[in-house]
């Protein structure tokens, strides 16, 4: 790989803005960049007004008309915060288990209400699954379409009372599932 020319790349802590091809303003802080993809990485200021964060947005050079270096840093960057990998692992597999849970909730053709009970219920007892088109809760508890308090069934004790109560609450009507368009990212950071 050749080294990089003059302007085709960005040093860790520099300060830039971006005009995209939309015609998007983006200022910020260089965090990394990727030559190869020509990926940039910005800290910018939050758009939720929070103080003590920031939103980290990727850009795609190939999609941006004009960048101007506000503040070239020249000296070292200061060094990487840790990050913990194995908590970060696990985070993916949770999200990946949930969303394989909806998948196969959607295409078994359980119905909303039933997809939104699921989700009341996981939030507060994980060990949650479908059986069928039925919600198994911690291996005790069944409930079975449509999902109503007498359609709950195990063995009497506290867990088929406590998901009895969690049905019988009119909040989990309320709930949404979202969808994921992948045309933002948003995250915050400390």
């Amino acid at each position: 790989m050749a080294a990089p020319g003059p302007g085709e790349y960005f040093s860790v802590g520099s300060h830039v803005s971006c005009l995209t091809c939309l015609g998007q303003q983006l200022q910020g802080e260089v965090v990394a960049f990727d030559y190869q993809s020509k990926m940039l990485t910005l800290k910018c200021a939050p758009s939720s007004g929070k103080a003590n964060v920031s939103d980290v947005v990727l850009i795609n050079l190939a999609y941006v008309s004009e960048v101007d270096i506000i503040n070239d840093r020249t000296e070292t960057p200061p060094p990487l915060a840790s990050l913990n990998v194995s908590k970060l692992a696990n985070r993916a597999r949770s999200e990946k288990e949930d969303k394989l849970s909806q998948a196969y909730a959607i295409s078994a053709g359980v119905s909303v209400e039933g997809q939104q009970l699921f989700q009341t219920i996981h939030k507060t007892i994980k060990d949650c699954k479908w059986q069928e088109k039925n919600i198994m809760v911690m291996d005790d508890v069944v409930i079975s379409p449509p999902y109503q308090v007498e359609n709950c069934k195990g063995k009497e004790g506290s867990a088929l009372s406590h998901v009895r109560k969690i049905v019988s609450m009119p909040s989990h009507h309320s709930f949404t599932i979202e969808g994921n368009t992948g045309m933002a990212v948003s995250l915050a950071v400390d």
